[in-house]
C-alpha cells in the first residue's frame, strides 16, 4: 500500500476574510478623529481656519467635508478657508464648490498665495474672497494630465457654465469668470485694471486687481487680519488639519498606488492559495487589500457594502477551487469582487480600469511563481509523481522474469501467438514473427514484464 506524502494544510481564507474585516473596522475607529470636534462643543462661537494647500482631488474634498461637520457640531461662527492650490480635478472641485453653496456657516476664502483652476471655482463658492499682497486668483482653464489645454467645446462650455454661475451667485461679474476659463473669451477690462483680456489669455487677477473689479473684498496679510476685517476679534480661533489617516487616505486613493494595491491584493492571495504554507505572499495580498479600502473607507468613498461585496467574492472564489461548479461560482465571485472594489472608489470607471491593469498584471506574476514554484502547488496533490518500478516496491501482477532460458513445447500452432507448455504451466507466448507448428521444442528468448518471446529449437 503505498503511504501518503502530502501533508494537509490549513486553509488560508478565513484569515483572509477575518484580517480584511479587522482592517476596514480600524479604520473606521482610528480613520477619523471625530472626537475633536465634541471637544471644542462648548466652546461657544469660534472661527474655524481650514487649510486648502493641496491638490483638489478627493482627499481634499473628504478632509473639507469633515472639517465642516467638526465646525458645525462646535456651532462655528464662520469658516476661513486658506487656498494656496494650483488646482486639480474638476470633478472634485465641482462637488466641494456646490457642498460650499449649501452649507450654512459662512465662508470666507482667504487666498495666500495661488487660487488657480479649481482652486479659483473653490474661493467663487465661498461668501467672501480675501487676498493676501502678491497672490493670484484665475487662470481656470481646463487641462489634461500632461497641462495641454482642453480644447473640446462642451468641456469649456461646461466649466465655463460652473464658473460663471459660481461668480454670479455671490454678485460677481461673471464675464470675468468666463474669461478665465475660455481663451476665446475678449473683455475690456483697461479702465479698471490697465489691461484688456485678448483673444487667446487667460485672466489671471493680482489682489489689487480683484479688488478692483469686485473679485475681492479686501486685501489682509494674514488669517488674523481676515479675522478683524470680519470683526470676529477675541473669537476662539480652530485650526483643523488633515489627520494622518487622511494624508495617508490621500496617497492610497491614488489612481497609480490603488492599481499597485489591486495587483498585489490579487497575486498574493491566488499565489496563498495555490502554494502550500501561509506566508508572505497571503500576508503582502490581506495587507493590499486591506490598505486599499482603508484609503476609500477615510476619504469617504467606501461603505460596508462595498466591502460586504468584496468578501463575498473572495469566499466565492476560494470555494470554486474545492467545488467543481462549472465556473459559476468563479464567475458570481468574481462579479462580486469588482463590484466592492469599483464601489469602493471615488471614480467608477477609473477604479474599473485600475483592476483591469491589474488583473493581467497579476496573472504574469501568478503565472511566473507557479513555474518557478511547480513541485509546492496545491495541484501536486492530484497528480501521481510515483513511478510504479520494482525498486519502488511496485510489482506487476505476473512477472515472467524467471522464465527467461526456460524450454518447452507448444500446445498449439504459434502464429505468432499462442501457448507453450513449460513444466506444469501453460504460458502465453510469440515468436520474433515466425510460424512454428504444435510439438515443436521452445525456448524462452526474452520476458519483459507479461510479454514472453520464444524461438524454436531445431534438433
Amino acid at each position: 500500500m503505498r503511504k501518503n506524502r502530502g501533508r494537509r494544510r490549513l486553509s488560508a481564507a478565513p484569515i483572509v476574510l477575518l484580517a480584511a474585516i479587522l482592517l476596514v473596522t480600524l479604520a473606521g475607529l482610528f480613520g477619523v478623529p471625530m472626537e475633536q470636534a465634541k471637544a471644542v462643543n462648548d466652546t461657544g462661537p469660534a472661527v474655524y481656519v481650514i487649510p486648502v494647500k493641496q491638490t483638489v482631488e478627493s482627499g481634499l474634498q473628504s478632509f473639507l467635508e469633515r472639517a465642516f461637520e467638526e465646525a458645525g457640531e462646535a456651532r462655528a461662527e464662520q469658516v476661513i478657508l486658506v487656498i494656496n492650490t494650483l488646482g486639480g480635478k474638476v470633478v472634485n472641485a465641482e462637488h466641494i464648490g456646490h457642498f460650499l453653496r449649501e452649507n450654512k456657516i459662512p465662508t470666507t476664502a482667504f487666498i495666500e498665495g495661488k487660487a488657480v483652476s479649481a482652486g479659483t471655482y473653490i474661493a467663487l463658492n465661498a461668501d467672501d474672497i480675501v487676498m493676501q499682497p502678491g497672490s493670484t486668483i484665475g487662470a481656470a482653464a481646463v487641462v489634461d494630465g500632461s497641462g495641454a489645454l482642453v480644447n473640446n467645446p462642451k468641456v469649456v462650455s461646461f466649466w465655463t457654465s460652473e464658473m460663471s454661475e459660481s461668480a454670479a451667485l455671490q454678485g460677481r461679474d461673471k464675464n470675468i469668470a468666463a474669461a478665465m476659463v475660455d481663451p476665446n473669451v475678449t473683455l475690456e477690462l483697461k479702465d479698471k485694471i490697465g489691461r484688456d483680456k485678448q483673444k487667446g489669455e487667460i485672466l489671471t487677477l493680482t489682489a489689487s486687481e480683484a479688488e478692483k473689479v469686485g473679485y475681492s473684498e479686501h486685501t489682509a496679510a494674514s488669517v488674523d487680519e481676515v479675522i478683524k476685517w470680519l470683526g470676529l476679534e477675541g473669537r476662539t480661533k480652530i485650526e483643523v488639519a488633515p489627520s494622518f489617516a487622511e494624508n495617508t487616505a490621500r496617497w492610497l486613493v491614488n489612481p497609480v498606488v490603488m492599481t499597485v494595491l489591486l495587483i498585489l491584493g490579487i497575486a498574493g492571495i491566488v499565489i496563498e492559495m495555490l502554494v502550500p504554507g501561509f506566508g508572505v505572499p497571503g500576508i503582502v495580498g490581506i495587507l493590499s487589500f486591506g490598505l486599499y479600502f482603508f484609503g476609500h473607507y477615510v476619504a469617504g468613498f467606501a461603505g460596508m457594502e462595498s466591502v460586504v461585496f468584496f468578501i463575498i467574492g473572495i469566499a466565492l472564489l476560494i470555494i470554486e477551487v474545492f467545488v467543481p461548479s462549472f465556473g459559476i461560482l468563479g464567475i458570481l465571485g468574481s462579479a462580486s469582487l469588482i463590484s466592492g472594489v469599483v464601489m469602493a472608489a471615488s471614480d467608477p470607471m477609473t477604479a474599473f480600469i485600475s483592476i483591469v491593469i491589474a488583473l493581467v498584471a497579476a496573472i504574469i506574476l501568478i503565472a511566473i511563481f507557479v513555474r518557478m514554484n511547480k513541485t509546492r502547488g496545491i495541484w501536486n496533490k492530484f497528480i501521481l509523481r510515483d513511478k510504479l518500478t520494482t525498486e519502488q516496491g511496485y510489482l506487476s501482477a505476473d512477472v515472467k522474469d524467471s522464465l527467461l532460458g526456460l524450454e518447452g513445447i507448444t500446445i498449439t500452432p504459434l502464429r505468432p501467438a499462442g501457448t507453450v507448455l513449460i513444466g506444469d504451466n501453460r504460458i502465453d507466448v510469440v515468436t520474433s514473427g515466425e510460424f512454428v507448428d504444435t510439438n515443436r521444442t521452445v525456448k524462452v528468448i526474452k520476458a519483459e514484464g507479461t510479454w514472453v518471446v520464444v524461438k524454436e529449437i531445431v534438433k
